[in-house]
């Protein structure tokens, strides 16, 4: 079983490979189409399409000082809906912002069957395309500044931009999740009554497809304490900068003060920014709901303290990145452990049981 496991990862490795071969960074913003981490729930081959855009829309006007950015949709949307937009993000932050159509991106309610993989495969979708430019870039020899990477996403772009955090724990600068979910609780996985309006699709029952295991909802869990503290005793030092209104019934702002909470009791470099009505000002924040305002102004204003350089709080990651070191990451969990294998420099995601 487990042979017939690695020859089938080592087999999906290769059509990366290939596809990361027959694919090249446009010349100017364009997208591409990259192979990905099989989905269990269709079997197969399975690729995504990436939105690359660089600062004066050129490849060319790419330099020493650019920065990559994760630019992440939120839950039912694809590109930039919900996150940044890439042209101001280019500008202001001097970086190539990337975009992903991650697994189950578009229209929630149309895609019947499979609950929603909430952040574990996407977010390896998401490493993937950040892999794919990274790499592009290093091929063509063209100077970037591999210290200045950076994911950001609002609502489910926001759990996904964590996620990415969580799995490559070494390889960003810093992080901006806007209103995203912090867990899978139970409230989301099975649509309990009273809560949150999100229905994940999961069932409790151990002979279903849909079967939510304990490890499944571990791993989701972005503030798992445990997890954390594995994190930080990898050398974790990514700035995370956590900005969720003290409104919002979506994805609960309970969720998103234990997160941050737990966060900083793991020693993490995490700041939090949380929006209550008299931080309300018309402009950059409108509500203290899901909605929260200008999410591409959050990013440049809050996030561009430690992105932008100049800025007293910038700065630059000193460890090599998760592509570059291609050692495993790995979570336990209460059933068994999720390894991150970055042995190719690009991820792949599995589960063995105890």
């Amino acid at each position: 079983m487990n042979r017939c496991l690695l020859y089938s990862s080592l087999f999906f490795v290769l059509l990366f490979n290939i596809s990361v071969q027959a694919a090249e960074l446009p010349d100017k913003d364009g997208t591409v189409s990259i192979a990905t981490q099989e989905w269990p729930f269709q079997p197969g081959p399975r690729e995504v399409k990436v939105y690359i855009y660089y600062p004066g829309k050129s490849l060319q006007q790419v330099n020493a000082e650019t920065g990559l950015i994760l630019n992440l949709h939120n839950w039912g949307g694809t590109n930039t809906s919900g996150a940044g937009n890439p042209s101001v993000l280019t500008r202001d932050l001097n970086v190539i912002a990337i975009s992903v159509d991650y697994l189950q991106s578009g229209p929630w309610k149309g895609q019947a069957g499979a609950p929603y993989d909430f952040g574990y495969l996407q977010s390896i979708d998401a490493l993937r395309a950040l892999a794919f430019v990274y790499k592009g870039l290093q091929d063509k020899q063209i100077p970037f500044n591999a210290k200045r990477i950076y994911a950001t996403g609002g609502s489910g772009g926001g759990n996904v931009t964590l996620m990415c955090n969580k799995l490559a724990p070494h390889t960003f600068t810093g992080v901006v999740d806007i209103c995203g979910m912090p867990r899978l609780s139970d409230d989301i996985a099975f649509y309990l009554p009273g809560g949150s309006s999100l229905n994940a699709r999961y069932s409790k029952d151990p002979g279903s497809p849909n079967y939510l295991t304990p490890g499944g909802q571990e791993i989701r869990y972005l503030g798992n304490p445990h997890h954390l503290k594995l994190m930080k005793a990898r050398g974790h030092e990514t700035k995370i900068l956590i900005i969720h209104g003290t409104g919002d019934t979506t994805c609960p702002y309970a969720d998103a003060r234990d997160m941050y909470q737990n966060m900083k009791d793991a020693g993490l470099d995490v700041e939090a920014k949380f929006i209550a009505k008299q931080d309300l000002d018309g402009k950059i924040f409108k509500s203290i709901g899901h909605s929260l305002g200008d999410r591409t102004q959050m990013i440049v204003k809050y996030g561009g303290e430690f992105m932008i350089p100049g800025r007293p709080q910038f700065r630059l990651r000193n460890s090599p990145t998760d592509f570059d070191l291609k050692q495993d990451v790995v979570y336990p969990t209460s059933d068994g452990r999720y390894i991150i294998s970055w042995q190719t420099g690009v991820p792949e995601i599995r589960f063995e049981a105890k």
